[in-house]
């Protein structure tokens, strides 16, 4: 299986499946010399594991990070440093429960990848969907703490980057009772108060019919410098887009104001510039921080679509390896609405990006 990398100069490769011995992944391309404590990344983790909540997935994996190479500390230095050299991290499995797919080894899930895989492969995990299972997203977060480490070294506390749901199912959160504070206060990553109580009735009753929910995350980065990417075939925004789309049930993203942008006028699309304390100063921002693939110093803003969970108990037409027409109901441990723990993963992400834009304008502006 090829295309497992992501990232130029700030690169991670992800190993590993849901069912096997353990997930990881090796990071390629961290500058020397950041202090980086696998506690730095555990923190990161405990916000994706599963098991946090009564809405996601009741797998109990601690998803206990080690970090096997690539940092160094002795008495001279203040704390485990990298050393510049590849960051291999592992992250056990500890509570796989395969035999809960035994039934469905030779029956296609719709709405899985097993069609899929064993149409390039000739062969797939019926394991919790080996590679394609979102366990793999854990090695991402872990990335996407070390690229964390990386944005603070170069551009100490300026980039924060948080991300939130904005929508669940059908139902939207009202923009004007929007409080980065909310989102910590309940397990649905939810800005709006009033909107995370509804949403928790709304997918407690999915969750007790088997059923599922879809959901809009939205990764809002603030304090990136001017400048980031590349035009034509380095966009920012372009790299974003592939960032976001590859996160496991991604369907959809947008920057910006994204699709409804069709509907904007070019004068209300316009982000219109003066002066602010001898600053360009914008009086919107419709582009998402991006022009012309260019971080413009604004905030860069992004949200993408989740689908429904596909594995729900109320049976599906589907077929087997062999051919046969037949109807499948998919047991096990499953997350009601993904995009509950797609939150970190989009901050993971977003970092990564940032990370790897940030050490290629380094290198080739200074």
């Amino acid at each position: 299986m090829s295309f497992n990398s992501f990232g130029r100069l700030f690169r991670f490769t992800s190993w590993g499946e849901s069912h096997g011995p353990a997930i990881g992944c090796v990071v390629d391309g961290c500058p020397p010399g950041i202090v980086l404590r696998a506690a730095d990344i555990q923190r990161a983790l405990d916000q994706r594991k599963p098991g946090t909540s009564r809405f996601v997935t009741q797998r109990k994996e601690p998803d206990e990070v080690k970090i096997l190479s690539g940092v160094f500390e002795d008495d001279r230095t203040d704390g485990p440093r990298t050393t510049g050299t590849p960051i291999a991290l592992m992250i056990e499995n500890v509570d796989q429960r395969s035999k809960d797919y035994d039934d469905i080894r030779d029956t296609y899930r719709p709405g899985h990848a097993d069609f899929t895989y064993d149409a390039k492969y000739g062969f797939h995990d019926y394991r919790g969907g080996g590679r394609s299972s979102a366990r793999e997203t854990a090695c991402r977060v872990a990335a996407g703490a070390v690229a964390s480490a990386v944005l603070q070294h170069l551009y100490g506390d300026g980039v924060t980057i948080r991300a939130c749901l904005v929508q669940m199912g059908p139902h939207k959160i009202n923009r004007a009772r929007f409080d980065w504070a909310e989102v910590e206060n309940n397990p649905l990553w939810c800005p709006d108060p009033v909107a995370a109580k509804d949403w928790e009735e709304k997918l407690d009753a999915v969750r007790k019919a088997g059923s599922s929910l879809g959901a809009v995350v939205e990764v809002i980065a603030s304090g990136v410098p001017a400048g980031l990417g590349a035009p034509v075939y380095g966009k920012l925004d372009a790299d974003l887009a592939s960032a976001m789309m590859s996160i496991n049930a991604a369907k959809g993203v947008e920057i910006g104001a994204g699709m409804d942008a069709a509907a904007l006028t070019g004068e209300e699309n316009a982000d219109e510039i003066r002066i602010k304390n001898g600053k360009p100063h914008f009086l919107s921002n419709k582009a998402g921080g991006i022009l012309g693939g260019i971080s413009s110093g604004q905030d860069i803003v992004a949200r993408f679509s989740v689908k429904p969970t596909s594995s729900i108990l109320t049976p599906r037409k589907t077929i087997t390896a062999g051919g046969e027409e037949t109807e499948i109901v998919t047991k096990g441990r499953h997350d009601p609405c993904v995009g509950v723990r797609a939150v970190p993963i989009a901050i993971a992400m977003m970092a990564c990006v940032l990370a790897d834009h940030a050490l290629m304008h380094r290198g080739q502006c200074g």
